[in-house]
C-alpha cells in the first residue's frame, strides 16, 4: 500500500535499496529487485506516485499526464509485454486501439499509420505509389537499427574490464545508425520531402525534429508502434496500482510526499539519503530515478560532484523539449461525441518539421510546429464505468521553457494574472486546432486547463519542464556515463536518461539497473 511520508509511517531500520523517484524506471527497478528478495523503499516527492504515469482528477474528470499510448504489448512474445507482465505479475491489462493508431495530418491531407508491418507498408505505398522501393527500404532500415540496439544496451551493464574488452565491439553496429540524424538516413532512402514528413510524423514521441534527432531514437519509436497502439485498461494509474503489490510482497514500500534533500556519501560510498526534514534513511544501494540533470545538480553533495567531475557530464547533454498540455473535460460519451481512439498529429501544410520548429521559436505567433491530440476516454473500455456520460481529451504542443521562465520563482496555482493570460491564449489556439479536426465537439466542453513547463518542473522536478529527460541527438548515444553504474560505489541511475525516451525506455532501464545492482543476468530471467 502506498503511504504518505507526512503521516510518519513505520520504516525499516535499513533497506537493501532506496530508489529516488517513482516514475516508470523507479517502479520497474523496484519491482525487479523485490522479486530478487530485496526490501526496497521508493521515495516520491509528489503527493501521488507514478511520475509521468500518474493521473490527476478535477471537476469530475481524470487525465493521464504522460501515458497516451503504448506499442508492442499486444504480442505475448514481445520483450515489452513480458517486462510489463513481470513487474505487475500479469495484472496490468491492455486495450488495443484498433487498426489506425496514429493519424498524421499535414494541412488538409491525412495519412493513417495502420497496425501490422505489411498493412503499414501497403497503406504508405497507396499514398506514395512511386515510392514503393523507398518505403520497403525504410521499414527494413528501422528493423536493422532496432536489432543493432540490443547489444548496445547490454554493454551498459558491463563492469569495467568486460566493457574494455567487449564494449566497443557490442556498440559499433549501433553507432552506424545512432550517429546519423533521422533526416540523413531518410534522405539516403528517398528525396520525397512529403514522404519524409509523414514517416517522421511521430517525432513528438521523442521531442526532436528529424534534422536533430538520432535515427536510432526514431527507429525505436517507429518499430515500437508497427504492431499497433494500446492503452492500459482502467487508465494509466493502473501501472502503479499493479506494480505496488509486487514491491510490497518483497517487504518494500512506496512513500509519497517524501522529498529527498541529499544522497548520503561516506568514504566514496552511498549509504543512504537525507530527507527534507533532516531524517536519514540508510540502505546498501541508492538508485536515482530523478533524471541525470536533477541528480547531479540537486541530489549529490557538491564535494562529490566536484571530486568525480560530474558537471563535465552535464556539458555534453541537453534537456529535451518543454511542452504544454491542455486537459479537456466534455459532456457526452465518446460514442455520442464521435471521438476517435486514433491519435492525431497535426502539422502545418508547408515546410519540413525542422523549419516549422525554427519558424515557431523565432516567432511564437507562427503556427504550432506540432499539435498532438489523444482521446483517453475512447481508448479505455473501463472509462464509461468510472465516468458515465463524460469524455476527456489531452492536447500537447511544444513550447520554449523561456516563455514561462520569468514566473519560475512563483508558486503553483499562484503565478499571477499575466501567467494565466498567456496560458489562456495558448489554450484558445489549441482549442481552435481541435475544432478543425472534431467540429462536432464545439460547445460540449465543460472544463479545460493548461499545464505549462513550470507545472512539469513543479511535479516531476525536471529543471526546464522537459518531457523526455535528456534530448535524443546523435551525440547523446555516445556518452559513456549514461548507464546504471556511476563512479560512486553503490550509487546507481535508472530511468529514460540511461536508455531512451518514454515508458518503454524507462521500463527497460529497470532491468539494466537491477542487473547492475545484483550482478545477475535479469533480462534472461524476465524473458
Amino acid at each position: 500500500m502506498i503511504q504518505s511520508y507526512k503521516k510518519k509511517p513505520t520504516l525499516q531500520e535499513k533497506y537493501d535499496t532506496i530508489i529516488i523517484g517513482s516514475g516508470m524506471g523507479g517502479l520497474a527497478t523496484a519491482a525487479i529487485l523485490a522479486k530478487e528478495g530485496q526490501k526496497v523503499l521508493v521515495l516520491e516527492r509528489h503527493y501521488t506516485a507514478g511520475g509521468f504515469t500518474h493521473i490527476f482528477k478535477r471537476k469530475g474528470y481524470e487525465w493521464d499526464v504522460g501515458i497516451h499510448y503504448i506499442g508492442d504489448v499486444q504480442r505475448d512474445k514481445s520483450i515489452l509485454k513480458k517486462l510489463f507482465d513481470y513487474v505487475s505479475n500479469g495484472d496490468l491489462k491492455w486495450e488495443d486501439m484498433g487498426d489506425v493508431y496514429d493519424k498524421i495530418i499535414i494541412g488538409n491531407k491525412q495519412y493513417d499509420f495502420v497496425k501490422g508491418v505489411k498493412n503499414f507498408k501497403k497503406q504508405m505505398i497507396a499514398y506514395f505509389p512511386e515510392e514503393e522501393q523507398a518505403i520497403n527500404k525504410y521499414v527494413d532500415t528501422v528493423f536493422e537499427a532496432v536489432k543493432a540496439s540490443k547489444n548496445y544496451y547490454i554493454s551498459k551493464t558491463l563492469s569495467t574490464i568486460p566493457n574494455a574488452i567487449a564494449g566497443g565491439f557490442l556498440r559499433k553496429p549501433f553507432y552506424k545508425y545512432s550517429d546519423k540524424t533521422t533526416y540523413e538516413v531518410l534522405r539516403e532512402i528517398t528525396d520525397n520531402e512529403e514522404l519524409i514528413k509523414v514517416l517522421t510524423g511521430q517525432y513528438g514521441d521523442y521531442g526532436l525534429p528529424p534534422k536533430q534527432s538520432s535515427f536510432s531514437m526514431h527507429a525505436s519509436v517507429a518499430r515500437h508502434y508497427f504492431d499497433g497502439g494500446s492503452y492500459p485498461i482502467g487508465g494509466s494509474s493502473q501501472i502503479v496500482k499493479t506494480i505496488d503489490p509486487v514491491i510490497e510482497a518483497g517487504g518494500g514500500t512506496i512513500l509519497v510526499s517524501a522529498e529527498v534533500d541529499e544522497v548520503l556519501i561516506n568514504k566514496g560510498k552511498a549509504i543512504g539519503v537525507q530527507m527534507k526534514d533532516g531524517k536519514q534513511i540508510l540502505a546498501k544501494n541508492i538508485i536515482s530515478n530523478a533524471g541525470l540533470i536533477t541528480t547531479y545538480n540537486k541530489l549529490l553533495p557538491t564535494s562529490i560532484v566536484k571530486k568525480y567531475q560530474l558537471k563535465k557530464h552535464l556539458q555534453t547533454v541537453n534537456p529535451s523539449v518543454a511542452h504544454v498540455s491542455l486537459y479537456i473535460g466534455l459532456e457526452g460519451t465518446p460514442e455520442e461525441l464521435q471521438i476517435p481512439k486514433t491519435n492525431y498529429w497535426v502539422y502545418p501544410a508547408k515546410e519540413d518539421h525542422d523549419t516549422c520548429v525554427h519558424n515557431y521559436l523565432e516567432d511564437l505567433s507562427k503556427p504550432f510546429p506540432v499539435v498532438y491530440m489523444s482521446f483517453p476516454a475512447a481508448k479505455d473500455p473501463d472509462w464509461k464505468n468510472r465516468y458515465p456520460g463524460k469524455s476527456a481529451i489531452d492536447i500537447i504542443t511544444l513550447v520554449p521553457y523561456e516563455m514561462f521562465e520569468k514566473w519560475k520563482e512563483t508558486s503553483w496555482k499562484k503565478r499571477g494574472d499575466d501567467y494565466e493570460e498567456i496560458k489562456e491564449q495558448i489554450a484558445q489556439r489549441l482549442l481552435k486546432e481541435l475544432y478543425k479536426q472534431l467540429p462536432q465537439i464545439e460547445g460540449k466542453i465543460k472544463h479545460y486547463e493548461l499545464s505549462s513547463p513550470l507545472t512539469t518542473e513543479h511535479f516531476v522536478n525536471y529543471q526546464k519542464g522537459e518531457i523526455y529527460g535528456l534530448d535524443h541527438s546523435p551525440s547523446r548515444f555516445r556518452q559513456p556515463f549514461l548507464k546504471p553504474k556511476t563512479p560512486i560505489k553503490n550509487f546507481y541511475l535508472t530511468g529514460q536518461d540511461i536508455v531512451t525516451a518514454g515508458i518503454g525506455g524507462a521500463l527497460f532501464s529497470g532491468v539494466l539497473s537491477a542487473t547492475a545492482v545484483t550482478g545477475k543476468n535479469l533480462l534472461k530471467k524476465v524473458l
